[in-house]
């Protein structure tokens, strides 16, 4: 595929919305309207007891509260391991010593063009969380178990929880 038009319909200090038209060699042409994102890190921060931090913190375009693993946007100029030291910092207080990617995926890939980076965060030391003015957010350790019993009763809703855990359940994180 070949881009061969991106033209911007909007824009918020989140994110950018292109209309964005390609087209293959045979002809094959698609046009999507396309939410343009930084990309997101995500954090599994494992206690040496080997808990799993969770925060919940009211979602709007879901409607309700979830709990989830700490996350945040990258900014321009950033790495995904940047943005998941500042933001693990910034939701929970908490600094790594060790991390690890666990995993890399596109949450929903037909009309946003965001890529999430999943890292194990571990060595954990305490210090004072500093999130943003809109957010509010509890925290709370989950054992291995617990987190897999609220993922299979469907209490967790978040997909980058499911993903993040179960992969790091079943592969680990990568060397």
């Amino acid at each position: 595929m070949k881009l061969i038009s991106s033209s911007e319909i909007s824009r918020t200090s989140i994110f950018r919305v292109t209309f964005d038209r390609a087209i293959d060699p045979d002809g094959f042409e698609i046009k999507r309207a396309i939410v343009q994102h930084n990309g997101s890190a995500v954090m599994l921060p494992i206690d040496d007891r080997g808990r799993i931090l969770l925060v919940r913190q009211y979602r709007l375009p879901a409607r309700q509260y979830l709990w989830e693993l700490p996350a945040g946007r990258i900014d321009e100029g950033e790495t995904p391991l940047g943005a998941a030291r500042r933001e693990l910092a910034e939701e929970t207080g908490l600094r790594a010593k060790k991390w690890q990617k666990l995993a890399v995926f596109y949450p929903s890939p037909g009309f946003l063009a965001e890529k999430m980076t999943i890292f194990v965060a571990s060595g954990l030391t305490s210090g004072d969380a500093t999130p943003m003015e809109d957010e509010r957010i509890e925290s709370r350790w989950f054992t291995s178990r617990e987190l897999d019993e609220w993922i299979r009763k469907g209490k967790i809703r978040d997909g980058k929880t499911m993903i993040g855990f179960l992969r790091w359940k079943r592969y680990g994180a990568s060397k």
